[in-house]
């Protein structure tokens, strides 16, 4: 019985040792512009600004995502807590997976710093 649980223990702080350096890892900032995945970078709605076309893509069944230089990021939130921000500049803090990122905080960057 001694054995058993000694070997459990051992077993799960391995297993908890291990994961502890991926979610540090994982974490991270990124400034970017809130887009839409149909658009990206490029807005396709004549006569709507790229805040209009954001929110009338994602209405459309579009999902939210993080345009930051070359790299777009699909932006995993709720969809309230991202749209205020739609065209605008922002500094996300979240957990980057791929090409994915799970929001922790979203800001819109102050208009001197934006890229």
């Amino acid at each position: 019985m001694k054995k058993t649980s000694l070997f459990a223990l051992a077993l799960v702080s391995a297993i908890t040792i291990s994961a502890i350096p991926q979610l540090h890892a994982a974490s991270q900032s990124m400034d970017g512009v809130i887009s839409d995945a149909m658009c990206a970078k490029k807005h396709m709605m004549p006569g709507k600004t790229d805040a209009e076309c954001v929110q009338a893509c994602v209405k459309d069944g579009s999902s939210y995502v993080l345009v930051s230089g070359a790299k777009v990021y699909k932006l995993a939130a709720k969809p309230q807590t991202i749209a205020p921000f739609a065209g605008k500049h922002v500094h996300i803090v979240g957990s980057v997976n791929d090409n994915s990122i799970t929001v922790a905080s979203i800001s819109e960057m102050p208009h001197n710093m934006k890229m």
